[in-house]
């Protein structure tokens, strides 16, 4: 499906600042003390407005963001103001979980509220479509279209295009563009192709696909609509290739950060399986070879910032419209990502570096930050928008609803969150534990609150067989094997 409306002219960086300036104290201006909206469902708001019940919903994926995004104590932080500016009106979930370590498994787990081991999509190869289990299923914007709402979306929000599920969509190569194929790999490490490369890209900004779908988002917020509506920016940075402009790299000098602390033997106590995930294409070795760990991180930190940026151009037009007081925000992150924790770069593994995510709720009229720290996934996000947008009820979700964390950040929840990588692979997290089975039996168990960073195997220590006895519980029972 083609857009009915194309981006108009970019704005040039400097009137986007301008722009964000004033739209800034149009909204501090507009602010009331009050931290959080009224409820539509209390009791003592029997008639509450239209927009309250069926809010707008901008909802905002991003690839293989990590959590340094929250300025992770002992990791460096990246520059991202306006993801800051959003983070101080929504509820932060901190402990926020994906559904699979990968883009396509766990998009497509998010999108039809199904999780992997129970449709069978584990890798990226695999359309979501294609399983018999989710042939037919209704996504969340389908939901919503269902409910009277326009549903939009721009950039990389399913792993690839699913048209069915927009009325309008734009669709402009994200992934691009890229450096003259003749000059790759711009790292200079020639065991690699242009996937794992980075570098400084000196193109005009509106030539990046995240930015053009930026502006197209910007365009639909920017106008007035009938009905309520969902409208979807899927942003790709700062998944890899890393080529941004120069002046994204020049916000990090290479002595202005150090690299995290490392366990120089953190995969001895590994079993063999978690040994292979962790070096599936020796980047790390590679990497040691080149001298070019601190460049990585660098680069990944510049591809942040430049998904900062596309993200302020949507906030600042969202908070100089109309709809600024009557839309939802959801912000999340398909997984996390390793930047040389257990030896390993890229994502696709069951530890903390890949499977906590960032997760942000900003609800109408919010104004202050809560903290959440139970253990969610973003696959209770299909059951949340269904619940605080008051659609009509969707069977066969396999998340539960965020809504009385919206209210409460501290109300009881006793769930765990279940990552699952490949088939029949699963990480578990409850409480302080992080529990990893393999499929060939092989286990993994941290203490999450004396070793948050992973760094002691406790599995094989007998001590511990009575805990992990009682994770096993929370184990997938059903396992779905496609051909």
């Amino acid at each position: 499906m083609m857009p009915k409306s194309s981006p108009t002219a970019p704005l040039d960086r400097r009137s986007f600042l301008k722009y964000s300036s004033l739209s800034l104290l149009s909204l501090a201006a507009a602010c009331n003390t009050q931290s959080l909206p009224k409820d539509p469902d209390d009791p003592n708001n029997p008639d509450p407005p239209k927009e309250l019940l069926h809010p707008n919903v901008l909802f905002i994926a991003v690839d293989d963001l990590n959590t340094w995004v929250y300025g992770k104590p002992g990791y460096p932080k990246p520059k991202t103001p306006n993801f800051d500016r959003l983070l101080e009106k929504s509820t932060q979930f901190s402990q926020a979980y994906c559904p699979a370590p990968y883009c396509n498994p766990s998009r497509s787990a998010v999108l039809t509220g199904v999780m992997p081991s129970n449709s069978g999509v584990y890798p990226n190869e695999y359309p979501f479509r294609d399983s018999p289990v989710l042939a037919d299923s209704v996504t969340i914007p389908q939901h919503f279209a269902a409910n009277n709402y326009k549903v939009m979306g721009a950039g990389k929000i399913f792993h690839k295009p699913d048209e069915a599920s927009w009325d309008e969509d734009y669709f402009y190569d994200y992934f691009g563009p890229y450096p003259d194929e003749n000059t790759l790999p711009l790292t200079g490490m020639q065991e690699t192709d242009y996937y794992f490369d980075w570098g400084q890209l000196d193109i005009p900004l509106e030539e990046m696909g995240d930015w053009r779908a930026a502006l197209w988002v910007s365009e639909q917020l920017a106008q007035t609509y009938t009905q309520p509506f969902f409208l979807g920016y899927g942003i790709n940075k700062p998944h890899l290739p890393w080529y941004a402009p120069p002046e994204y790299y020049e916000l990090y000098p290479l002595d202005s950060f150090e690299i995290p602390l490392m366990k120089e033997d953190d995969l001895a106590d590994l079993p063999s399986k978690g040994v292979a995930i962790a070096r599936p294409q020796d980047d790390h070795a590679m990497i040691l070879k080149y001298g070019k760990w601190k460049e990585a991180i660098q680069a990944y930190l510049a591809c942040t910032s430049f998904f900062d940026d596309c993200l302020g151009v949507v906030l600042d037009t969202l908070e100089s419209s109309p709809h600024k007081d009557k839309t939802m925000i959801v912000l999340w992150s398909d997984h996390g990502w390793h930047l040389g924790e257990k030896e390993h770069w890229r994502k696709s593994t069951l530890w903390e570096e890949a499977c906590n995510i960032p997760m942000l709720i900003s609800m109408p009229g919010q104004t202050s930050k809560q903290d959440c720290s139970a253990l969610v996934s973003s696959i209770d996000l299909y059951p949340t928008l269904v619940e605080t947008c008051h659609l009509s009820a969707k069977e066969g979700l396999d998340g539960s609803s965020l809504s009385p964390l919206l209210k409460d950040p501290n109300a009881q929840w006793d769930k765990a969150a279940i990552t699952t990588h490949d088939y029949n692979q699963h990480a578990v997290r409850l409480g302080k534990w992080r529990y990893i089975r393999y499929n060939n039996g092989q286990e993994e168990l941290y203490d999450r609150e004396a070793d948050p960073r992973e760094w002691t195997n406790l599995a094989s220590n007998s001590a511990y067989s009575s805990v992990i006895e009682d994770l096993r519980k929370y184990l997938p029972q059903v396992n779905v094997k496609l051909d």
